[in-house]
């Protein structure tokens, strides 16, 4: 992406969507820690540094994070509670949701960049050979994330708003 704040659209929207199940933070920090890569590429292609660009070296990176995140669990609770998003989390959970972010990294990066090898050793990238979305799609179909990533998050907070009023006044009905 030519912005990494492109890629919080998309995997904000599937956190929110599917928060049950996935640990948001880690979710949302494995995901950007995979472009870190990037920061260190000394040439083109710059997304074969450290192979974190990858469905296999990507999944070690979610890994990493979702350990390196596991003992700070209740701060992350009370940051998750400030912006009013339930949180209940447990090392597997943060392990699949740090794998499933930079999988999703790579998959958006896939579409975008030729020089990504999600599937390296492999040379090819299958991704950008569907060549069914181009560049401006990729970033269009962000933004549209972004858009309904911002209106779920309303959603959840009415939703909690109204949760927490009729907890305590049990008689007020819908």
């Amino acid at each position: 992406m030519p912005f990494p704040a492109y890629h919080f659209g998309p995997v904000s929207f599937f956190g929110l969507s599917l928060k049950r199940w996935l640990d948001i933070p880690v979710l949302l920090v494995a995901h950007f820690v995979v472009d870190v890569e990037v920061l260190f590429a000394d040439g083109w292609p710059v997304h074969r540094h450290w192979h974190f660009h990858t469905f296999l070296v990507g999944a070690l990176v979610g890994i990493a994070v979702a350990f390196i995140a596991f003992p700070f669990r209740r701060f992350l609770e009370k940051i998750m509670a400030k912006i009013r998003l339930p949180y209940k989390t447990n090392l597997r959970k943060m392990v699949v949701s740090g794998i499933l972010g930079a999988w999703l990294h790579v998959v958006l990066d896939g579409f975008y960049h030729y020089d990504v090898q999600p599937f390296w050793p492999n040379p090819k990238n299958p991704i950008w050979q569907l060549r069914w979305v181009t560049q401006k799609q990729v970033v269009l179909i962000c933004i549209v994330f972004w858009v309904l990533s911002i209106m779920l998050y309303i959603f959840y907070i009415i939703g909690n708003i109204k949760a927490k009023r009729s907890a305590k006044n049990p008689e007020i009905q819908k």
